[in-house]
Formats: structure tokens, sequence, C-alpha cells
């Protein structure tokens, strides 16, 4: 079982890397759908599926969203893809990436620090994930509202960050 949770925490680091070094934010959506996946499936693994469902469904129902309606605002003439001057670079710096998390990741089994830094990532993770249930059932609703309006906020902010030099997204019809 802990080669899967390696598996999975890997392939979560290398989507979540591709995601910091796309070129262009169309070729971003597979890195996150795909990194998502993989975290979600890290948390399965070591038995956190009602969480990994909730984050799953908020990465796809809620991100993605905000993520295709950004980029669709953005449209971009000229996108730059992998294979263009400008896209070796962002190449480049994501197998750069790699290397330098794969070292750290050798560096740590060699010196047998992997277990203890698991071991306490996971606490750190056991514990925020009970305080925050606890803090759903004690506040009810509230939270549920608060949170839905800072959904929104962030989604009004995206939307006008995205903006063209001319037009609005909350312009009159």
């Amino acid at each position: 079982m802990m080669y899967f949770a390696f598996l999975f925490g890997f392939c979560f680091v290398f989507w979540m890397v591709g995601v910091s070094c796309n070129p262009s934010p169309y070729y971003g959506v597979l890195s996150l759908v795909l990194g998502a996946a993989f975290g979600c499936g890290l948390l399965v693994s070591m038995g956190g599926s009602f969480v990994s469902v909730v984050l799953f469904l908020i990465y796809l129902g809620g991100m993605l969203v905000i993520f295709a309606y950004s980029s669709a605002l953005v449209e971009e003439p000229y996108p730059v893809a992998w294979g263009n001057r400008g896209g070796v670079v962002y190449v480049y710096d994501l197998c750069f990436s790699y290397c330098k998390v794969w070292g750290n990741v050798l560096l740590t089994v060699e010196y047998g620090k992997v277990w203890w830094c698991y071991n306490w990532c996971w606490w750190v993770v056991c514990c925020s994930v009970k305080f925050w249930w606890g803090s759903v059932v004690l506040f009810g609703s509230w939270l549920f509202l608060i949170a839905g309006w800072g959904l929104l906020l962030t989604l009004f902010v995206v939307m006008e960050l995205v903006r063209g030099l001319s037009r609005g997204v909350l312009r009159p019809i």
C-alpha cells in the first residue's frame, strides 16, 4: 500500500508542477484534472474516502469551471505551445523542477527521513480535517453561507482580472 501512496504522491507533484509551468492557460487544464485525481487517490489510499470525494468535487466542480471561464475570456490570439521558441523555456523549467523534486525525494529516502515526514504530514492533514469538520458541525449553515460568499467573490475577482482592455465581464446587455 505504501508503494501506491508513493506513486500517487509522485504523480500529484508531477501534474501540479505541470500546472505551474504551462506556457498558456489552455494547456494547464489536463494537468489540473490529473493532479486533482492523483491527489484524491492519495487520500483514498490513506483511508480518507469522504474527504477525497469532497476535494475532487471542489476541484472539478468549482475551480475548473472558473478556470474554463477565465481561459475562454482571455482568448489569446497567439497561444504559446510547448514546441515554440517561448515554450522551450517552460519545458526546461518543468524538467528542472522534476529533477529537483526527484533529487530531494532520493535524498530523504537515503537518510531514512521519508517515514517521519510522511507520518508527520499525514498527522497535520488529519488534524486539520477533523478541526474543519468539527467547525462545520458547530457553526452549521453559517459556515457554508460564508464559504459560498467567498467563492462567489473569488469568481468575480478572477473574471475582472482576466478581462480584456475595453470589455469587462460585468457589462450591461
